[in-house]
């Protein structure tokens, strides 16, 4: 019978001598303090275990801390940079649910997005789902600097229509039913939208249509 000798590499023999001596220097170090811990007093002792506590607090915060110095100063790679531009939607209570207009067309708006770096926001406008009660909310937007605000829903929609020509520097989008007609058309009243206003048409496309609009609104600010 031929007994089989285990080769062990040259690399993991000198890590298992490094380990070994690791070890017994610890275990030499440990035996030290305790023989000096035993020839001291009681009183002396627990001076000595209170010094060893303080020192090991202080141990303990200064790695916490260098640690959480160092990720605060490393910027994450992965950080997306805007341009100081914000496209910000009015939808209604409902706000992005899948399913829904305004989620196609947030779908467009972030599509926008990543190909300007523009800022995009949405906000819900809740209670009654009235014109009136959607001018609120629009005005937040527009006190917040909105560049770009689009509209999806009714009574989002009436009160865009209404507020863009009181903020020219302001590009509207209203997301609306209707036949194509090239981005213009005409207000409920009949009377031709404010040049800052733009239409898309709810139906296949809209989000392909959203993103167009939303993209040529930011770089028109650019």
């Amino acid at each position: 019978m031929v007994k089989r000798v285990r080769q062990v590499p040259p690399a993991q023999r000198a890590k298992a001598v490094r380990d070994d001596t690791w070890t017994s220097r610890l275990a030499a170090g440990a035996r030290a303090v305790l023989q000096r811990l035993l020839g001291l007093g009681g009183r002396r002792i627990a001076m000595a275990a209170g010094a060893v506590i303080v020192a090991a607090a202080v141990a303990v915060t200064w790695y916490v801390l260098s640690r959480t110095d160092t990720e605060r100063r490393l910027p994450d790679a992965r950080a997306r940079h805007y341009k100081d531009v914000d496209a910000c939607l009015l939808t209604g209570k409902d706000g992005i649910t899948a399913g829904t207009t305004a989620a196609e067309v947030w779908q467009g708006m972030q599509d926008a997005s990543l190909t300007t770096h523009a800022r995009v926001s949405y906000v819900p406008v809740t209670g009654e789902q009235s014109a009136a009660n959607s001018r609120p909310y629009l005005n937040g937007l527009l006190q917040r600097s909105c560049d770009v605000v689009v509209a999806a829903g009714k009574p989002e929609v009436t009160a865009a229509e209404q507020t863009a020509p009181q903020y020219g520097k302001v590009g509207f989008v209203l997301v609306r039913a209707g036949a194509t007609d090239g981005g213009t058309g005409s207000t409920e009243s009949g009377k031709a939208h404010a040049a800052n206003v733009t239409v898309a048409h709810i139906g296949d496309g809209l989000r392909a249509e959203v993103a167009g609009v939303v993209e040529r609104e930011v770089k028109a600010r650019d």
